[in-house]
């Protein structure tokens, strides 16, 4: 392998893994109550998916911001690589078999933000502009 095709290689392969790792350059916040400690983004994909409701011996609950905004655009594609009409039709098949239902979905930032912090347990996420002081950061 010449020298300037070995560059290259190591130059999308160190791009791979900016990108996969990247989840605070697209501006999203994974907000928590203090109940909550810390997420991964494994987890965060697991809870919005129905597929863990309990981390650390805390019941989750998450919540979603409204349809057609575009911090859940975001969202879903960065944390669940998913688009809108994918991840409804997920939960609508869940729903029809008895596996749950999706996440409550919240007009606004602030009404996602007063949720999270008086309900035990529960996450949302925020815009990264959004943030405001004694707010638990799970993820970034």
């Amino acid at each position: 392998m010449t020298a300037s095709r070995y560059r290259a290689v190591l130059l999308l392969l160190f791009l791979a893994i900016a990108k996969a790792t990247s989840h605070a350059a697209d501006g999203i916040v994974i907000i928590g109550h203090s109940t909550v400690k810390r997420l991964d983004v494994q987890t965060v994909l697991r809870i919005y998916t129905g597929r863990v409701m309990e981390v650390d011996g805390v019941s989750i609950t998450a919540v979603n911001a409204h349809i057609g905004s575009s911090l859940r655009k975001r969202f879903l594609q960065v944390f669940l690589h998913q688009d809108e009409d994918n991840y409804t039709a997920y939960w609508t098949v869940r729903r029809r078999i008895g596996q749950g239902v999706s996440p409550r979905e919240l007009p606004n930032t602030g009404d996602i933000i007063r949720f999270v912090n008086s309900t035990p347990g529960a996450i949302g996420y925020i815009d990264e502009s959004e943030i405001q002081p004694g707010l638990n950061i799970l993820l970034r």
